[in-house]
């Protein structure tokens, strides 16, 4: 594996459920026999060749441990409907730590073979491999065939609410609900009996954290809540645990079959974990755990899935600085993502985003991305304004090329994939299902039929993997990679000529520009664009003094500009007239980037 350690993550997510699945159409609510399952072999050499090609270093293996599911194998039966969301179930609903999803194997007695072998293929095409850890939750089936030892809930104290060294959190009489028998919401579906056998003498609270007999079904009622060694009852003071520096003996139970988990990943080539809601974990396990597994590979790399207004987070700190200090990469970068989404569906402004250039170490040590399996599809008519996949280019082009931060693309983003339509579940709610059998229609005409090579696409998703493509690689210049950011915004609030429309007294609603610098290298890159869905604008960036001198020049210097990102259209300018009058950039297409390169 030729990647270069230190160069900025650049993360494509891969779904296997669903990536190399081509079962067209797709029957709602179906089962593995009738739409289909993507597996370990469709992610084969050519496939990974196009995505290193496409400029990704990373690869999120997603869904890879086995969850609790519906579908029946050899000694594996199948998980009862009353504790499944989707017949696929959701694989963030984990039944055992230490093994894959035996949908995904062609011979599921060998899947675990089928995914070392897996590993090895990402690693001779240059790709890191990151797979998920979810340390708050596991399934209400959990039982480790591979790692019996490390089965959770094996010698817990069950008459306890609480006690350190418990895996789960269990119900007492006194907690709301009525008492035993545990009662889940799901009596009256196809079925189901609203009850689980394991759970009639005794319950335990759900992974969002519901303390009851009888949770919603709004809440994580297929999961059960971990135990850390600490009750997350009493508040957010977590500072009884052990250090960073703590003997195995000495921590909680919960913290050393973690641990293990982590190492059995470990040995089988993972290099990095994307922890799910990291924020609902106190922060001394994470600066243990992390320490641990940088001793068996000093470059494993850990991202983390966390959002600070979340009221179940176990810390009073910004959850993303809280875990930066306790050794992760990089934590998702939300506030900006809501503000670019914002722009198309709530009326926010491209001048808020300044607000978000100034947020401390998490600006450059974040994860970046417009889609994820959680968040809903750009292309989907019901979200981002109902624009289409156009959207993407501008969203893209700022929220990546802001900052030094690590970068995540969603498998189907880069062709627009839209999520059209209800497949079970899930419902009709704009994002792929991660809960049941299904596909990715658009995306398969890029996959056609295994030769990985777009055949099937319109020319227009040609073009958007195209120009995402060459965004990813003019992105590992100096002035990205290693650069800073001065924002220009403010400097043309009051420039009639920097894209305002009628009726705006303020200019910066739509279009936003800035400039990054790497000082090593003298490398200098101004971005603007434009997020107005269907209209060009005109566009002068006036820069000030110290814009300037930001880049190392000055009003007396001369430029040259030349575009980088499709047009390769060259500019000439005095620094002078970039004061006074502005840079004239002329109009900017609709939904377009343009990156500049000083010569």
């Amino acid at each position: 594996m030729n990647t270069d350690h230190n160069e900025r993550a650049v993360i494509y997510q891969l779904f296997v459920r669903t990536f190399g699945n081509a079962r067209l159409p797709q029957v709602f609510n179906g089962s593995l026999q009738q739409n289909g399952c993507g597996k370990f072999r469709d992610i084969d050499v050519t496939a990974l060749s196009s995505i290193r090609q496409m400029g990704f270093n990373h690869i999120w293996l997603t869904g890879v441990i086995e969850q609790a599911s519906g579908t029946d194998y050899p000694r594996r039966p199948a998980d009862p409907p009353d504790i499944l969301k989707g017949r696929a179930g959701s694989p963030y609903a984990i039944r055992d730590y230490f093994d894959v999803c035996p949908d995904y194997a062609v011979e599921s007695e060998r899947r675990l073979e089928e995914f070392r072998e897996l590993v090895a293929r990402c690693h001779q095409a240059g790709l890191r491999v990151i797979m998920d850890f979810i340390p708050n939750h596991v399934a209400r089936s959990y039982q480790s065939d591979v790692r019996p030892k490390f089965s959770f809930g094996e010698g817990d104290k069950r008459e306890v609410f609480f006690d350190r060294d418990n895996h789960f959190f269990y119900l007492d009489e006194s907690s709301p609900g009525g008492g035993p028998p545990l009662k889940l919401p799901t009596a009256g579906m196809p079925g189901c009996t609203g009850e689980f056998e394991q759970e009639k003498k005794f319950g335990r609270v759900t992974g969002n954290n519901a303390v009851t007999w009888a949770p919603s079904v709004h809440d994580w009622y297929e999961t059960v809540k971990l135990n850390y060694g600490h009750d997350f009852t009493k508040g957010r003071d977590t500072s009884h645990l052990p250090k960073t520096n703590a003997a195995v003996n000495k921590v909680p139970r919960t913290w050393r079959t973690m641990d293990e988990i982590i190492a059995y990943w470990q040995e089988m080539g993972v290099d990095g974990f994307r922890a799910d809601m990291a924020h609902m974990i106190p922060m001394e396990f994470w600066a243990w755990v992390v320490r641990r597994a940088r001793k068996r590979n000093p470059q494993v790399y850990f991202g983390a899935e966390a959002y600070d207004s979340d009221s179940a987070k176990i810390t009073d700190e910004d959850v993303i600085e809280a875990l930066l200090h306790a050794g992760f990469d990089g934590v998702y970068e939300h506030p900006t993502y809501k503000i670019l989404q914002g722009i198309y569906e709530s009326g926010k402004w491209a001048n808020d985003l300044d607000g978000e250039l100034f947020s401390g170490r998490r600006f450059h040590q974040c994860i970046r991305y417009l889609e994820n399996h959680d968040e809903v599809r750009i292309a989907n008519p019901q979200h981002w304004g109902g624009q289409g996949m156009k959207v993407g280019k501008p969203a893209a082009a700022v929220m990546f090329g802001m900052s030094r931060a690590s970068i995540m693309f969603y498998n189907g983003q880069e062709i627009g994939e839209p999520a059209i339509g209800a497949e079970g579940f899930s419902g009709d709610d704009g994002r792929t299902s991660i809960f049941d059998y299904t596909a990715m229609p658009e995306f398969q005409k890029w996959v056609n039929r295994g030769k990985y090579d777009g055949g099937e696409l319109s020319t227009e998703q040609k073009q958007l993997r195209h120009w995402y493509s060459d965004l990813l690689n003019v992105l590992r210049e100096p002035a990205f990679e290693r650069g800073e950011i001065f924002g220009l915004n403010y400097a043309n609030h009051e420039n009639d000529s920097f894209g305002r429309c009628e009726g705006e007294s303020v200019s910066g609603h739509w279009i936003y520009a800035f400039l990054r610098h790497d000082n090593n290298s003298g490398q200098v890159f101004l971005c603007v664009v434009n997020f107005h869905p269907d209209r060009d604008l005109a566009v002068k960036v006036r820069f000030t003094e110290d814009a300037l001198a930001f880049i190392g020049k000055s009003s007396t210097d001369a430029f040259s500009w030349l575009e980088r990102l499709g047009c390769s259209i060259e500019m000439r300018v005095s620094g002078e007239t970039m004061l006074s009058e502005g840079l004239e950039l002329g109009k900017l297409p609709s939904c377009g980037a343009c990156y500049y390169v000083l010569k």
